[in-house]
């Protein structure tokens, strides 16, 4: 029977007390990331400073037809009526471009709470901030809050602007004219007044038997169209003035100004009496 030899046993170099160090060294570990919340991660990227929200802006602007004859170029067409003789540009009273900058308030002074533990009485004083004294660059909803501002203060301008630009030249003529130029076109001017007003005598007038006279102002345009209508002096007849009136729109538009008028008159003014008779005509004196 062969002898079975018992194998020598290795001694290991890890002792026990190495063992049990490493397992307290990593329960340590374990512990303390448990308590204090270390985490592993990657940091989050700041977002770029350069992307702003988009902001789209209609601003309506009134439309009007332009003038024949233009002194400036503008952004859109106006024809004023203004308060000075010579030509000058118009110009907008403009009292603000953009909004004011708020000034920054001091800080306030830091405030005192008392607590109370028990029977032991403690002070705690917040802490406070100091602002930055250094100006910061503004935001992006600063800058569009500005533009907002600035678009809503143009509204008000448009609301409320003053126009200064060429009084238009205006000339009055009346049955005392002689000039050749004004007299003549204001005589072809009644003669068509005239036979439009007897084709359209009112009938009530002539079914009354109401006459009478009145003063008239007409203002034209150079383009013969009629402007106002003005009863400088009442007949006494609401019949017999609003005849009148309605006669002058009938007989409109009339011829247009001459050259030679052109030069001297924007607005011409003929003034004259007119006459509605018993015999149920209509006369200009």
């Amino acid at each position: 029977m062969q002898d079975l030899t018992t194998p020598d046993l290795v001694t290991s170099p890890v002792t026990s007390t190495d063992r049990f160090t490493l397992t307290l060294f990593f329960a340590l570990v374990l512990h303390a990331m448990i308590i204090l919340g270390i985490t592993f991660g990657t940091p989050d990227a700041d977002p770029p400073d350069n992307i702003l929200p988009t902001l789209d802006i209609t601003i309506a602007n009134r439309k009007t037809p332009p003038p024949d004859e233009a002194d400036y170029l503008a952004q859109t067409s106006q024809d004023g009526g203004g308060n000075v003789t010579e030509k000058v540009r118009p110009r907008q009273a403009i009292q603000e471009q953009a909004p004011a900058v708020e000034q920054q308030q001091p800080a306030p002074a830091p405030t005192q709470v008392v607590t109370a533990d028990k029977s032991v009485t403690q002070i705690h004083q917040e802490d406070t901030v100091q602002p930055d004294a250094e100006r910061k660059d503004p935001t992006a909803a600063s800058l569009i809050q500005r533009i907002m501002d600035m678009v809503n203060l143009g509204e008000e301008i448009n609301q409320t602007e003053q126009v200064y630009t060429k009084q238009p030249k205006e000339v009055y003529v009346s049955a005392r004219t002689q000039e050749f130029k004004y007299a003549n076109y204001m005589s072809e001017w009644v003669k068509k007044v005239e036979r439009v007003g007897n084709l359209n005598y009112p009938d009530t007038a002539r079914r009354e038997g109401v006459s009478g006279k009145l003063l008239l102002d007409v203002s034209l345009n150079p383009d013969g169209s009629v402007r106002n209508i003005t009863v400088l002096k009442s007949s006494g007849h609401a019949i017999i003035d609003e005849a009148a009136i309605r006669i002058v729109e009938l007989a409109g538009p009339f011829p247009p100004f001459s050259p030679e008028i052109s030069k001297e008159a924007d607005i011409l003014h003929i003034t004259r009496t007119w006459d509605f008779s018993t015999s149920h005509r209509l006369k200009s004196h």
